[in-house]
């Protein structure tokens, strides 16, 4: 299985914190401070993600949680902005801004994760992966569910199970929080794995 999939890191997206640390706004401040509480619980990852999305859904669409800049998109692809990454590396947040039609490839995650809409909708295509038949031949993706997210919805996942993908299918400009459980700040990306099968699309 390990040849059907691309094992090379998502580059689409790259963070645009600068070298002396994202821009911090006293809103972004206390959802961090509300994530840190849930995190440091010690929960296995199903759990963080269900109380790190109830910390995260009341902030979503308000005015003051995001700077202008940490909501600008790139022409070329979408734009992620690196909010916050927890010293200790437990966990990161960032924004992703989407222009219209632009999306990521299909993908799994290196840690647990909780989206949120800020801004706009996010369109998503959930997959299962099904292992070659027969054997030694090749694995494909199956379909599983197609998701709107409008503004101010949320959603959690763990791996495994977590393959998706994500696009902006409005007219508008999305922007979506995303917490991983991870050091975005050295991993670059909360992409583990991009797949490169055939797949429903």
């Amino acid at each position: 299985m390990a040849a059907s999939l691309s094992s090379t890191t998502h580059t689409a997206a790259r963070s645009a914190a600068s070298a002396s640390g994202p821009r911090t706004t006293d809103r972004l401040a206390a959802l961090v401070a509300d994530i840190r509480a849930a995190v440091g619980r010690g929960l296995p990852p199903d759990p963080t993600a269900y109380l790190v999305g109830e910390k995260l859904a009341p902030h979503l669409g308000a005015p003051g949680l995001l700077t202008p800049g940490q909501c600008e998109g790139d022409p070329e692809r979408y734009r992620q902005h690196l909010l916050h990454a927890e010293a200790d590396g437990s966990f990161s947040v960032v924004a992703l801004v989407w222009l219209p039609g632009q999306r990521t490839s299909v993908h799994d995650h290196v840690s647990w994760c909780v989206t949120g809409v800020h801004q706009g909708e996010e369109h998503e295509r959930r997959y299962r992966l099904l292992p070659a038949d027969p054997p030694g031949g090749r694995a494909r993706l199956v379909a599983t569910e197609d998701v709107v997210n409008p503004q101010g919805s949320v959603c959690g996942f763990a791996p495994p199970g977590d393959i998706h993908r994500v696009w902006n299918g409005g007219s508008d400009k999305a922007v979506s929080i995303h917490v991983y459980g991870a050091d975005i700040s050295r991993l670059g990306s909360s992409v583990r794995r991009v797949y490169d099968l055939p797949a429903d699309r």
